[in-house]
């Protein structure tokens, strides 16, 4: 960075009198601080958030992007800056503790420096401590994405992760990959099981338009009521299976929104308006500009870093909370009748070997994994290499998937959804089958073998660029582009749909418009279809290599992105 230490400490101090800094970044800087997570008593509301934790009980890596583009009025802005840039914007210093929780830089050496993060007996026993400091002034706020990503999420349909955040105490979330389990069993543990408020109010029944959730919560803290609104993910039903969910509507659903806000306000007399949302950053932060009266949008869905301070989008204040449960995201909140007076927010990164594991969740952890503990600890190969998923392109542990894929099904090319969620492993770390599940564990895994034209494979990779790329953050669906496999391609993010990818080669011959190709896949959206699960796939293919390593990406040749400045782009790209 060309940044001077003396600089540095100039901003360091500026936006410490801000308020947006807590005591860890005094220790980034050089300084030292008593204790880590030690943050000084402010206002009378507290509100605690995480997200997208993917069902990982345990402690994970996670690593995030260094490539996150911005298209539209998103380009060098909050999320989308990684590497220096993102280091560079938020003032942060290259090898610190923040740096490693934040940022994709260095990774695997600070992560054998800094160990792994998240795991709910720690972020629990955190939680308990910033509770017992703020008595009864705190609202714990999950955003979703909680029920899924786990073997044993998927063996117990949820259940493990619902008691967990029963546990836990979590005062109320929202949804999406919960949807997956179907909609009987979501309404199941939602009724019968959760004790948490389960909050949409833009999902509505098919037949009769009435709200399936709760709309809001009004809790009273400190004597000021305290308005908390739900937003599930609105493209359930494309992004997803339709027919699990069958007789429930999805939609951003922006003027039931404002008349939500407005109930609050008005007929509630909420003194404090809070989103609780899963629509994905840019949506938030459109939401905000165009829905008047709310204060602050806590969100969840594109595993976004928008830290360490919130972004202000006219009068609110909007976060999102990266994955895996490596952040727990803390508002202290000085709530006035009627409006909010002032606010101090923090970052709280979960560091698994500085937090001491709260012992109650670490017994309940063990005990819903044991029956599987056996079948999940098996060994499968070593990597030589980092995995890592989340990227806009090809992660390493996506390009081991396409490569399994196209190798056991005999395929010449292989596609594998954008997914953002599946944690990291180090370089020299076994893969067990507990992490291949930590990578694939769905619904609806079935790998088919299919006869695409060279048509349909150009349509198909539009098409999901369009859901990345639109510059219209509502038309947005918040994963990554597709993972291909021995495809080649150009890749303009900033045209229109139709003519972002140029070039397009497979096994390195110029496709042909008309030819049929063998193309491996898994996790069909549109129809329920037979076939061997991916695990099953991508776990065999792995038992035969013994070790594996990662020299090359199927990643797209980048045009029209160089001047980006927000974006550290690695040689992969051709910049």
């Amino acid at each position: 960075m060309s940044i001077s230490r003396r600089e540095f400490m100039q901003m360091m101090a500026v936006a410490g009198i801000a308020g947006f800094l807590s005591p860890r970044f005094a220790q980034a800087a050089g300084k030292s601080a008593e204790d880590f997570y030690e943050i000084p008593d402010y206002g009378n509301v507290t509100l605690l958030h995480f997200t997208d934790c993917h069902a990982q009980l345990n402690p994970v890596y996670w690593r995030e992007p260094d490539t996150n583009i911005g298209v539209g009025a998103a380009i060098g802005r909050p999320p989308h800056l990684t590497g220096e840039h993102f280091l560079k914007f938020y003032h942060e210093m290259a090898g610190t503790q923040d740096a490693y929780a934040f940022d994709c830089l260095d990774y695997a050496e600070l992560a054998q420096k800094y160990g792994k993060m998240g795991g709910f007996a720690h972020l629990t026993s955190l939680i308990k401590r910033y509770r017992d400091e703020r008595k009864d002034r705190t609202l714990l706020l999950d955003a979703g994405d909680t029920w899924q990503g786990s073997a044993t999420s998927l063996y117990t349909k949820g259940a493990d992760m619902v008691g967990a955040q029963n546990l836990m105490g979590v005062d109320a979330m929202v949804g999406h990959w919960e949807f997956t389990y179907g909609q009987k069993r979501v309404k199941e543990l939602v009724d019968k099981h959760l004790k948490a408020e389960f909050l949409a109010q833009n999902i509505n029944d098919s037949t009769w338009g009435d709200l399936v959730f709760k709309p809001y919560m009004i809790r009273v803290v400190s004597g000021r009521r305290i308005a908390i609104i739900g937003q599930a993910f609105p493209y359930t039903p494309i992004a997803n299976p339709r027919y699990m969910i069958p007789d429930w509507t999805f939609g951003i659903k922006q003027d039931h929104m404002q008349k939500m806000v407005d109930e609050c306000r008005h007929k509630e007399n909420a003194d404090l308006v809070v989103v609780l949302s899963h629509n994905g950053a840019d949506v938030d932060m459109k939401m905000a500009a165009n829905v008047k009266g709310i204060d602050i949008i806590l969100g969840g869905h594109t595993h976004d870093i928008m830290g360490p301070r919130p972004v202000k989008i006219g009068k609110t204040l909007v976060i999102n909370t990266s994955t895996n449960g490596k952040i727990l995201a803390r508002f202290d909140l000085d709530v006035g009748k009627g409006r909010l007076k002032g606010y101090r927010f923090h970052y709280m990164p979960v560091f698994s070997n500085l937090l001491k594991p709260d012992a109650e969740m670490a017994a309940y952890i063990e005990k819903v994994r044991a029956p599987y503990v056996k079948k999940l600890s098996e060994p499968l190969a070593v990597t030589e290499s980092l995995l890592y998923r989340r990227d806009n392109f090809n992660g390493t542990f996506d390009q081991l998937l396409v490569q399994a894929l196209m190798e056991e099904m005999d395929a010449e090319a292989a596609f594998s959804p954008g997914f953002r969620w599946g944690y990291a492993k180090l370089p020299g770390e076994t893969i067990t089958f507990d992490d291949v599940m930590g990578q694939t564990a769905i619904t609806y895994p079935q790998v088919t073998i299919n006869e695409y034209t060279g048509k349909t494979i150009k349509m198909i990779m539009e098409d999901v660029g369009d859901n990345l790329f639109n510059k219209d953050p509502y038309y947005q669906q918040g994963g990554d582009m597709i993972r291909v496999g021995n495809i080649q391609y150009v890749m303009d993010p900033n045209k229109k749909i139709g003519h972002r990818i140029k070039e397009l080669h497979v096994g390195g011959k110029p496709i042909s418009m008309n030819k049929k190709y063998k193309v491996a896949g898994w996790a069909a959206v549109s129809r329920p279809v037979e076939g061997k699960p991916v695990w099953d796939v991508f776990a065999d293919w792995l038992r035969k290599q013994k070790h594996v390593r990662v020299d090359k990406l199927d990643v797209p040749r980048l045009v029209g992105v160089k001047d980006n400045p927000g974006i550290a782009f690695p040689k992969e790209y051709g910049l």
